[in-house]
């Protein structure tokens, strides 16, 4: 179970990271280098996300399946 938290806790501050970045990109302010680097690494967290839930998806498909056969 502490392995699943970890899962949540972690997807929970990437998602908060790509908050903080996206609130940086909306500033008028920001270099143009700085904000390709932080578009860059929200890419790369958003990317992240996906497979934790594509994952969780999966796990889902299979626990109804297992129910749909029992």
């Amino acid at each position: 179970m502490s392995k699943q938290k970890s899962a949540v806790s972690l997807f929970k501050e990437k998602l908060e990271r790509i908050e903080e970045i996206s609130a940086l990109l909306e500033d008028q302010e920001i270099d143009l280098e700085k904000a390709i680097l932080l578009y860059e690494e929200g890419m790369k967290l958003s990317q992240e996300c996906i497979v934790v839930l594509k994952d969780a998806e999966l796990k889902i498909t299979e626990l109804k399946n297992s129910f749909k056969s029992n």
